[in-house]
C-alpha cells in the first residue's frame, strides 16, 4: 500500500475515533471545575470567620460533603485526562509511556481516593461516630 513511509504505512487504516470522548470529557470536566470552584470560592468568601469549628461545620454538611466529593472527583479527573495527552504527545518509548501512564493512573486515583477517605473521615467525626471513623483509619493502615 506504501513505500515505507510514514504516510504509506497508515493510509487506507481510516481515523481511530478514539479522540472525541477524551476531548469531550476533558470538557465537561472543565465545566464541572469552573461551577464547582465558584460555589467552593463562593461558600468559603460567605462565611463568618475561618476557625476550625466553622469550616468543619460547613465542610461535613450533607450538601457542601457531596459537592467536595464531587469537586475532587472532577478535578482530579481532569488533570488526568490532562496529562495523559501530555504522555502521549511527548513520551515516545513505549516502555516509558507505559511506565508513565502508571505513575500517572496511581497519583490520580490515589490522591482522588485520599481526599474522598479524609472527606467522609470528616463527616464520621462530625456525626459523632468515632468508632467508625477509627475503624475507617485502621483499616487504611492508619494508627
Amino acid at each position: 500500500m506504501g513505500n515505507g513511509t510514514s504516510i504509506g504505512r497508515v493510509r487506507g487504516h481510516g481515523s481511530a475515533h478514539s479522540g472525541t470522548h477524551h476531548w469531550l470529557v476533558q470538557r465537561y470536566t472543565a465545566i464541572a471545575n469552573l461551577f464547582l470552584g465558584l460555589w467552593l470560592v463562593f461558600s468559603l468568601v460567605t462565611m463568618p470567620n475561618y476557625e476550625y469549628g466553622t469550616l468543619m461545620t460547613w465542610a461535613t454538611g450533607p450538601f457542601n460533603a457531596v459537592l467536595l466529593a464531587l469537586f475532587v472527583v472532577s478535578t482530579f479527573w481532569h488533570a488526568r485526562l490532562g496529562l495523559q495527552v501530555v504522555v502521549e504527545d511527548y513520551v515516545h518509548d513505549h516502555a516509558n509511556k507505559f511506565a508513565a501512564m502508571a505513575a500517572l493512573n496511581l497519583a490520580a486515583f490515589g490522591g482522588a481516593g485520599a481526599s474522598l477517605f479524609f472527606i467522609a473521615r470528616m463527616v464520621m467525626l462530625a456525626a459523632g461516630q468515632e468508632s467508625a471513623a477509627a475503624a475507617l483509619q485502621s483499616a487504611m493502615g492508619g494508627r
